[in-house]
C-alpha cells in the first residue's frame, strides 16, 4: 500500500479500510482505523475553525463544519503545521455552489489568512521617523514588513470582518475595499486603506525613495493623501528598512 493510497483512505469515508492494515493479532483493523480518520477529521475542521472565525460566524457552524468536510478531503494538507492549514479555502469558497450567493466569503477567507500570515512572519525593526528632516524622509527607500501585506476586494471586507469581530454596531457598507495588515506589535491587525493606498504599497519594495513612491501614487490616483497614507504605514509599523534576506 502507498503512502497516498493511505492518504486517500484516511480522508474519504467512502474508500474501503487498507486491506493491508492489521491489529495487533493480525486480523483487520478497520476499527482502528475509523478512530484514526475521524480524528484525522476532526482535527482539520478544528484547525480550519480557529484559523476562520469570522466564516465561521458568518456561515454558521454546523454549515462551516459540513463544508470543511468537502474542503479537507479535496485539500489535504501540505505542511505538516496545522496553523498553516487552509491556504487553498479562498479558492475552494469562489468554486463552491451552495455559497456562490456569497461572493464576499473568498476576500473575507483571504482578509483572515492574512492576518495568520503577518502573526508567524518573520520580525524586523520598523521605520522610524523621529528625528528625520523631511528631505531626508523623502530619501529613504522603505519596503514593506513582511508582516504587512495588502487585501484588495470588490466588496466591504472590512465592514464585514469589523463587524463579525469587534460587534460595535459597524454598519456594513457596499462599496470595494482595501486592507492593510500590519502588526505594530505581538497581535496583527486590518486597517482601512484609502485611496491610493494600494498603489503605494505596492511600490514599496525598497527599490525607490519614498518621494519616487508618492509620485506614482498620485499619478495613478489622483486623489490620493500620500502624506496620509505615509502617516498611516509608518504608524501601523507597515515599513522597514530592513533588507530582504537572500536566499
Amino acid at each position: 500500500m502507498t503512502q497516498d493510497a493511505f492518504a486517500t483512505a484516511l480522508l474519504d469515508a467512502t474508500t474501503p479500510h487498507p486491506a493491508s492494515l492489521l491489529n495487533p493479532f493480525g486480523g483487520p483493523a478497520a476499527k482502528r482505523f475509523d478512530v484514526y480518520r475521524n480524528n484525522v477529521a476532526v482535527s482539520l475542521t478544528e484547525a480550519l475553525e480557529t484559523g476562520f472565525p469570522v466564516l465561521v460566524k458568518l456561515l454558521g457552524s454546523e454549515f462551516f463544519r459540513a463544508m470543511a468536510g468537502v474542503f479537507l478531503r479535496a485539500h489535504p494538507p501540505e505542511d505538516p503545521r496545522l496553523m498553516f492549514y487552509g491556504r487553498r479555502l479562498p479558492g475552494f469558497l469562489a468554486d463552491f455552489a451552495p455559497v456562490k450567493h456569497l461572493p464576499y466569503l473568498p476576500d473575507i477567507a483571504k482578509l483572515e489568512l492574512g492576518l495568520r500570515q503577518s502573526y508567524h512572519a518573520a520580525d524586523t525593526t520598523p521605520l522610524d521617523l523621529t528625528g528625520l528632516d523631511p528631505a531626508a524622509v523623502l530619501d529613504l527607500r522603505p519596503r514593506m514588513a513582511p508582516a504587512s501585506l495588502v487585501v484588495r476586494s470588490s466588496y466591504p471586507i472590512f465592514d464585514i470582518w469589523w463587524a463579525n469581530t469587534k460587534g460595535q454596531g459597524q454598519k456594513v457598507g457596499h462599496s470595494a475595499q482595501t486592507v492593510l495588515i500590519t502588526r505594530p506589535g505581538y497581535d496583527p491587525a486590518p486597517h482601512l486603506l484609502p485611496i491610493g493606498g494600494f498603489d503605494f504599497a505596492r511600490t514599496l519594495k525598497g527599490r525607490v525613495t519614498l518621494s519616487e513612491a508618492m509620485a506614482t501614487t498620485l499619478a495613478r490616483e489622483p486623489g490620493a493623501d500620500v502624506a496620509s497614507l505615509l502617516t498611516l504605514f509608518v504608524q501601523t509599523s507597515a515599513l522597514t528598512l530592513t533588507p530582504e534576506p537572500t536566499t
